[in-house]
């Protein structure tokens, strides 16, 4: 056959090798930013959970209660029935 099997020597034809390392950066690149993103979620629930939790809907209030409202006794003249 009019040409080699193996590898030409020539520096021109050679191909160029991949840097090494190359691999390394970009899995140290993605593990990086999952981490961050998923330090950021449980972040962005801890203080949510805080938030919930200062603010639990109990509400005080300073007003006095009115006197007509406080105690009424219900009415018993009028009943229904459901038949």
């Amino acid at each position: 056959s009019p040409f080699p099997e193996e590898d030409p020597t020539t520096p021109d034809v050679r191909k160029p090798l991949p840097p090494r390392g190359h691999e390394d950066t970009d899995t140290a690149i993605i593990a990086v930013t999952i981490t961050l993103v998923f330090l950021t979620l449980l972040t962005a629930l801890v203080v949510i959970g805080i938030y919930l939790y200062r603010n639990r809907g109990t509400y005080h209030t300073y007003e006095q209660p009115e006197p007509d409202a406080a105690e009424e006794p219900p009415a018993k003249d009028k009943e229904e029935y459901f038949i």
